[in-house]
């Protein structure tokens, strides 16, 4: 995490450094996971100077503008979204983290796992802030975890507004299958009148329902919920 990064602060320029001189070697980008508030990224971002500034003396050639984001996993960081995304490139929600946090359990522990909301309304709701932030400050805001590669999700994570979705290779013909059959006018509606329901069966009803008018009955899919 960002904060073992802060703290062990020899390790993460040993990082930064290696990162940076091979950015010359094609298009990089640079992510923070876990951060918290603004206070952590602003010294991360120091940090990388101090690397570019070390590397300059020595020598040593690498990208001067590497785009720096962040993850977005923590309810704190949703509640400053708006400050982080004025200081970063790009944001990245992590939902697998994010559901944890926001929900108070541990999603490996088989007593509290059942927990585990993807569609709980104040997920949906904390994407929804994340992404209207990230937009309102002209950066990009995508998605990843589990939620991401569940085509159950992709319409109304279509519909939240995210500008990409992250996920592993075996999900990707059943979401772009999904993607290539909705429209963003549809989803859109549907996710505008999902953040209106007040329970997760409520919403979960209305979004299988419309994802069933393009993958057909659902049962056949491995989604989390």
């Amino acid at each position: 995490s960002l904060r073992l990064c802060l703290r062990e602060r020899a390790f993460f320029k040993s990082q930064l450094r290696g990162l940076l001189r091979a950015s010359v070697h094609g298009q990089m980008r640079l992510m923070f996971p876990m951060v918290s508030g603004i206070q952590e990224l602003r010294e991360a971002k120091a940090i990388v100077e101090e690397c570019k500034l070390e590397l300059k003396r020595e020598g040593h050639a690498f990208a001067e503008n590497i785009p720096m984001g962040i993850m977005i996993e923590m309810p704190s960081a949703v509640m400053v979204a708006d400050h982080l995304a004025a200081e970063c490139d790009f944001l990245s929600i992590g939902t697998n983290d994010l559901i944890q946090y926001s929900l108070a359990l541990d999603r490996l522990n088989e007593h509290v796992g059942y927990l585990y909301q993807p569609l709980h309304p104040a997920v949906l709701r904390m994407i929804q802030h994340t992404v209207a932030a990230g937009h309102a400050a002209g950066k990009r805001v995508s998605i990843c975890g589990k939620m991401a590669s569940d085509p159950l999700f992709t319409l109304v994570l279509l519909g939240l507004g995210l500008d990409a979705l992250s996920m592993n290779a075996a999900a990707l013909p059943m979401v772009k299958r999904v993607i290539r059959k909705s429209n963003f006018a549809d989803a859109k509606q549907m996710a505008e009148h999902v953040l209106t329901l007040p329970t997760t069966e409520d919403i979960e009803a209305v979004v299988r329902a419309h994802a069933e008018r393009y993958l057909g009955d659902l049962d056949q899919y491995n989604t989390t919920t």
